[in-house]
């Protein structure tokens, strides 16, 4: 155990997913020193930079800004310290929802219809082109924060107001119905797909982290070939970014049973809600086995 020296656990932070973040952190943090690893708790929106001196590994259990999309990543190459997940590059592009389409287009992957909103924007030949339901977003935040389901003419405006509270960068994404799925990555494993069945009407923030009665079905009752063709599919997707170490890719399914990657995590939550435990769960990797398993991969580029 003393292999991985003094570790920091990053939980906490400023962003708008702080309190998602303490409360992946917290479980982190329990099963490492559950383990008899050297595990001490690190918020930066209390600490400073210079109090990780004398760390030798840091656990990112950050969300959102400053945690998930390259800041702190950079912070910690500087010092030396290597962390869990992707490096600077790939968790900035990952949390950019804009960009990573672009990347993922021009590696031929299937993303959903999606326009980049601005307040000059033509709104109404926007929801034309897309067609209704569509999702406004603000393109780099998580956990569903800022995002509004566009279901009427009209109401694209207000959305893209909305969403502009939150992000500078607003996108549009053609609905795609058919259902919700994330993919979990550790290494090179790619974990069982999740479907995921919110009783709201869309997986919003509620669903996601205040509701008990989303359901999560694993296996998720796809095709085996389908699956297996996605799953890889999944991993290209993540490594197109960069991404290494660990991370989750969400996918969507039209009627027609064609797949469209949507995003990538580069910290997925590690709540009692989250999708990666659950899938790991399913794989035989039970959540302390995880959790160690996340920090051996921990690098340094």
């Amino acid at each position: 155990m003393s292999s991985f020296g003094k570790v920091a656990v990053l939980f906490g932070g400023t962003s708008a997913e702080r309190e998602v973040s303490l409360n992946s952190g917290s479980r982190v943090l329990a099963a490492l020193q559950g383990q008899g690893i050297d595990a001490h708790a690190f918020d930066p929106a209390t600490q400073t930079l210079d109090d990780l001196k004398g760390y030798d590994r840091a656990f990112i259990a950050l969300h959102g800004r400053h945690g998930e999309d390259g800041t702190i990543q950079g912070a910690l190459e500087f010092m030396h310290i290597p962390y869990t997940g992707s490096g600077v590059l790939a968790s900035a592009l990952a949390m950019d929802k804009f960009r990573t389409k672009l990347m993922w287009q021009a590696a031929g992957l299937p993303v959903p219809e999606y326009a980049l909103l601005t307040a000059d924007s033509d709104f109404a030949e926007i929801e034309e082109q897309l067609g209704l339901p569509l999702f406004v977003k603000p393109a780099r935040e998580g956990s569903s924060i800022g995002v509004t389901k566009v279901k009427e003419p009209g109401a694209l405006k207000a959305a893209y107001a909305e969403a502009a509270r939150h992000d500078s960068l607003v996108i549009a994404e053609k609905g795609v119905m058919g259902g919700e799925y994330t993919v979990g990555i550790v290494g090179d494993e790619v974990l069982p797909i999740i479907k995921i069945v919110p009783a709201t009407e869309w997986y919003d923030y509620e669903a996601k982290y205040n509701r008990d009665d989303t359901k999560y079905l694993c296996p998720c009752g796809l095709p085996e070939a389908k699956e297996m063709e996605i799953r890889k599919g999944a991993l290209e997707a993540f490594r197109i970014l960069g991404g290494r170490g660990w991370g989750r890719v969400d996918f969507l399914m039209d009627e027609a049973g064609n797949h469209y990657y949507l995003e990538v995590n580069t910290a997925p939550g590690m709540t009692d809600h989250s999708l990666v435990p659950m899938a790991a769960r399913v794989a035989g990797m039970e959540y302390p086995a995880l959790v160690r398993r996340v920090l051996e991969l921990a690098a340094n580029d």
